[in-house]
């Protein structure tokens, strides 16, 4: 099956970045797609809380959840929406970070919110507090799709092994990581967690990236890493994308999944263990 991953800039005009988007769902199914993925945050990125809280839609109103919905009937494509930034229907102010599977029908077939948010300082000029404006979530998911089973995760995510090691064990073939990484820890880490992923679990690890530099009305920049990557179940990179906007592509053969795994079971392997201190 034939994949295409999106890496674009998004900006604070969500309908901007639904025309943007449905153009490039569009160019890929053109070249053969079936299964096309977004990035972190596709609706919305801006460094700025006022913007944000002006632009950010519900669910049910969000224009690029409608908009991509439209074109994955229009075009007969399945569209993981990497993540969008939601209100959220709970009691808690604070939005969501969700990811949300469109079968080639148009109607939601899964949805996954972050779980792990970024809370980092990486220098006395760059920090985030991604827990300030985002509640985390609380349930992995897999959903079943065209390529394959896929397990889904949001960027940060990607530092935390077990929830891999979690999906894996729950069936998952192909593992999402829809991201708007920064450019220090892109630089340092994106790759090699990537392809740690894949390896450990004997999937094919999906990457679409958000890229280049997001203005804002209130004159901060924020820079995304891009790079985005397809790596197969043996840890090799199969498609990579550069720092600006662009569509790579890549098969899905889950005949590699099972060889990766029968060349080194260590998902069969897992054993309980107590943790214990030296005296």
């Amino acid at each position: 099956m034939k994949l295409a991953l999106l890496q674009v800039t998004s900006t604070a005009d969500p309908y901007a970045n639904a025309h943007m988007l449905c153009q490039g769902v569009a160019e890929a199914a053109g070249e053969g797609a079936t299964f096309v993925a977004t990035p972190e945050v596709s609706n919305l990125i801006t460094p700025s809380r006022t913007e944000q809280a002006e632009a950010i839609h519900s669910m049910e109103s969000d224009p690029v959840l409608s908009a991509l919905q439209e074109a994955a009937q229009r075009h007969d494509v399945e569209i993981l929406v990497g993540s969008l930034a939601l209100r959220s229907d709970a009691d808690d102010p604070r939005y969501v970070n969700r990811s949300v599977m469109i079968g080639a029908d148009g109607q939601i077939r899964a949805q996954y919110d972050k779980i792990h948010l970024f809370d980092v300082e990486l220098s006395a000029q760059e920090r985030f507090e991604e827990s300030s404006a985002y509640q985390p979530g609380t349930k992995a998911c897999v959903a079943r799709t065209r390529v394959g089973l896929l397990g889904m995760s949001v960027c940060y995510d990607l530092r935390f092994a077990a929830l891999y090691r979690a999906l894996a064990h729950s069936g998952a073939q192909i593992l999402s990581v829809p991201a708007a990484f920064a450019m220090a820890t892109g630089r340092a880490h994106w790759d090699v967690l990537l392809r740690a992923r894949a390896i450990e679990t004997g999937c094919y690890v999906i990457a679409p990236a958000q890229c280049g530099v997001h203005p804002s009305r209130c004159g901060r920049v924020r820079h995304s890493f891009g790079h985005s990557m397809i790596v197969n179940p043996w840890g090799e990179v199969v498609g990579q994308a550069q720092d600006s906007p662009e569509i790579i592509y890549g098969e899905i053969d889950i005949d590699q999944v099972n060889a990766a795994r029968r060349r080194v079971p260590s998902l069969e392997h897992d054993r309980p263990f107590e943790v214990g201190s030296a005296p």
